[in-house]
This record gives C-alpha cells, structure tokens and sequence, in this order.
C-alpha cells in the first residue's frame, strides 16, 4: 500500500513519521523499528532515529510505501 504524507512545516523526523503514520503504536516502538534495520528511506536502509526529512523522500516500511511531501509555504 502507498501513502502520501503532508509535512507540516519545515521537516519532520523519521521516528516521528512512523508514528504520526501509524505504522509504530509510540515512538519508542519506531525507534526500535529504525535500529533494527526495518526502515527503508530512497532504497537505502536507515538506521539515523532522528533522520530529518523534507519532503520528496520515499519511505519504505514492510509492505508500506509513504511517499513525503513538503508544506507550500505561502509569502
């Protein structure tokens, strides 16, 4: 499955992510799930907790597909 995920402001972490998602039930669950190597960012496995990101990035959790998008910034 694939989802899109709206950032609001300017990043979010990839722990938080995860739980924001869903796909981990608390954060230290979705720590545990980025150590462990189950965490796949661009097609690179992430190991970084607290990996910051921006939009554009495709994260890659099991059979979960999250597609980021950044905030459009109205000035």
């Amino acid at each position: 499955m694939t989802i899109t995920f709206q950032i609001r402001g300017d990043l979010i972490t990839l722990d938080a992510l995860l739980k924001a998602t869903g796909v981990s039930q608390s954060g230290a669950q979705a720590k545990m799930m980025i150590a462990a190597g189950e965490v796949v960012v661009d097609g690179e496995i992430e190991t970084r907790k607290t990996r910051k990101l921006r939009g554009g990035e495709k994260v890659e959790v099991n059979d979960l597909v999250i597609i980021l998008q950044s905030s459009e910034r109205k000035e």
